[in-house]
């Protein structure tokens, strides 16, 4: 029998490969469905379970124990979502080059006895971007939201070579925190919190919304829609629903769009490939997950 924490081992030898998602309020997490279907259609045997810690005594609390209990189980990996992409780091042994820098992580691999952390945040956004909007202007971009999400499109975007990022957020001090973290990679010319949102608009070739707003719990717009027109793109991380408000008005002004389903589906199919060891369609996981959404 197999190494149990060696996910290519257990993909070879046809034994189920056990996965799943911790985190809070997530009973409605789409990624059960992306993972498991794909492995089907990989002809996989993989399972993917939630554990919510909304439904743990302990709560939050029970993130340790929640991550010895899989481990000892077999599982080749975990996804992690709000409010644990910080709080895990300290419970690894090893981070990938791209959770060090953004200091979070979404995806820990068991092997070998080791947990590995990884952030795949990051890569879903930016390849949903780059084919949502192909051919579209990163040069001076405007970020709305400097949470862990906006962390992973900062970094997202400052790969995708952008040279001039202004981020706003309500909250100031957490945005200085994250541009001083990716500052110390790509340099303070490159990022900086932004003053005026009105100013930073005019200059920039397009705005990220990376905020809860636009979400089903927190409707509305991220900001005026008089900034907009039609020569900027209009970037969504939210997904749920897939058209936001701010991309129903963009859409109406004429501006190029592109929703957060592409950040969902990309950052699941880069934790598959790290989970089993072979790379999924992510396009047959992107249209499996338009369709659903449809529904």
């Amino acid at each position: 029998m197999p190494t149990v924490h060696d996910p290519k081992a257990l993909t070879s030898a046809g034994e189920e490969i056990l996965t799943g998602l911790i985190g809070s309020g997530i009973r409605a997490s789409s990624s059960p469905a992306l993972h498991m279907e794909e492995a089907r259609s990989l002809g996989l045997r993989l399972r993917y379970t939630i554990f919510d810690l909304d439904e743990q005594p302990k709560g939050v609390a029970a993130l340790d124990d929640l991550l010895a209990t899989a481990e000892l189980a077999g599982y080749a990996g975990l996804n992690i979502t709000h409010p644990c992409k910080q709080l895990v780091i300290k419970l690894l042994h090893e981070l990938s080059e791209d959770a060090r820098a953004l200091g979070a992580v979404n995806t820990i691999v068991f092997s070998k006895g080791r947990r590995i952390g990884h952030n795949t945040d990051w890569w879903g956004f930016a390849e949903g971007f780059r084919r949502g909007l192909p051919g579209a202007s990163v040069t001076q971009v405007t970020q709305l939201g400097a949470g862990g999400a906006g962390s992973a499109v900062a970094y997202a975007m400052l790969q995708m070579g952008a040279q001039q990022l202004q981020v706003f957020d309500l909250d100031q001090a957490r945005a200085e925190q994250m541009i001083g973290v990716l500052s110390t990679q790509f340099g303070s010319a490159k990022i900086r919190v932004g003053i005026n949102l009105a100013e930073a608009m005019h200059a920039s070739a397009g705005v990220i919304n990376a905020t809860p707003v636009g979400m089903l719990k927190y409707p509305g717009l991220p900001l005026p829609v008089s900034l907009l027109n039609p020569s900027k793109w209009v970037a969504e991380i939210v997904y749920f629903p897939l058209e936001t408000a701010l991309l129903r008005e963009a859409r109406a002004i004429g501006c190029p769009t592109v929703d957060g389903g592409g950040m969902v589906v990309f950052q699941a199919a880069e934790a598959f490939r790290l989970f089993t060891g072979i790379k999924p369609d992510a396009l047959r996981m992107l249209a499996r997950f338009r369709n659903g959404v449809a529904r």
